[in-house]
C-alpha cells in the first residue's frame, strides 16, 4: 500500500477517535451536574428530622352555637303593619281567603289554591285569641322567612264555635296577612289541606 495513503487513514482513525470522546463528554459533565446539585440538597438538608407522624395539622373545632339555626331571630314589632283597621271589615257569606301582592304571576293564586307548594310548616290557631293569635302569626311567619320557607299554612278553624258562628279569626288573618310584607299570596287551602279551615301562604324570600 502507498505510504501517503497509510498516513491519511492513520489521520483518519485519529480524528474518529477525537470525535467519538467528543461526543461522550456532555454526558459526563450532565452527570457530574447532577451529582453536583445532589451534593447541594443534601448539604443543605443536613441536621432536619423525619416527621415521625402524619403531615397534617389539627385545627381546632370552633364551638357550636347553643341556638339552631333559624330560631335566634329577634321579634316582629307588631305595629300598624298588623292593624286590625283595615278596608276589609267583613267576609261575604262563602267568600274564601284569596290576597296577591302586585308584582307576582297571574297564575300564583292558582297554583296555591291547587296545593302545587309543599306545605313546609304549619300553625294552629284553635283555641287562641285575637290578641294571641295575631303575636303568634307574625312570629310564625317571621320565623318560616329566616328559614327560607316559601309556603305554610295557618289553621284558623271555621268558626263553628264562635258567637253567631263567625269566624273572627278568618276575618282578622285576611286582614293582617293582606298587610304583612313576608307575605306575598295566600289563598284558602283545598279540601285535602284544610278547605275553609284553613289558609296557604306563600312567603317572601328571606335573602337580601
Amino acid at each position: 500500500m502507498d505510504k501517503e495513503i497509510t498516513q491519511q487513514l492513520k489521520r483518519l482513525r485519529k480524528q474518529l477517535r477525537e470525535a467519538k470522546k467528543a461526543h461522550h463528554l456532555p454526558a459526563a459533565k450532565t452527570k457530574t451536574a447532577q451529582e453536583s446539585d445532589h451534593a447541594l440538597f443534601l448539604a443543605a438538608m443536613k441536621g432536619v428530622q423525619v416527621l415521625s407522624g402524619p403531615a397534617t395539622v389539627q385545627h381546632t373545632r370552633p364551638t357550636p352555637s347553643p341556638w339552631p339555626k333559624g330560631l335566634h331571630v329577634a321579634s316582629p314589632i307588631l305595629n300598624d303593619t298588623m292593624s286590625d283597621f283595615w278596608p276589609w271589615d267583613e267576609l261575604e257569606a262563602g267568600e274564601e281567603l284569596m290576597h296577591m301582592k302586585p308584582g307576582q304571576k297571574l297564575d300564583t293564586l292558582r297554583k296555591l289554591k291547587r296545593g302545587e307548594w309543599r306545605v313546609e310548616a304549619e300553625l294552629d290557631l284553635h283555641g287562641e285569641n285575637i290578641d294571641s293569635a295575631r303575636r303568634q302569626v307574625a312570629q310564625f311567619l317571621h320565623l318560616c322567612q329566616q328559614r327560607q320557607l316559601r309556603c305554610a299554612r295557618i289553621i284558623h278553624g271555621k268558626g263553628l264555635s264562635s258567637t253567631d258562628g263567625i269566624p273572627v279569626l278568618k276575618l282578622k288573618l285576611k286582614n293582617w296577612l293582606a298587610q304583612m310584607p313576608e307575605v306575598l299570596a295566600f289563598a284558602q287551602a283545598n279540601p285535602f289541606q284544610g278547605s275553609a279551615g284553613a289558609v296557604l301562604i306563600l312567603i317572601k324570600s328571606g335573602q337580601p
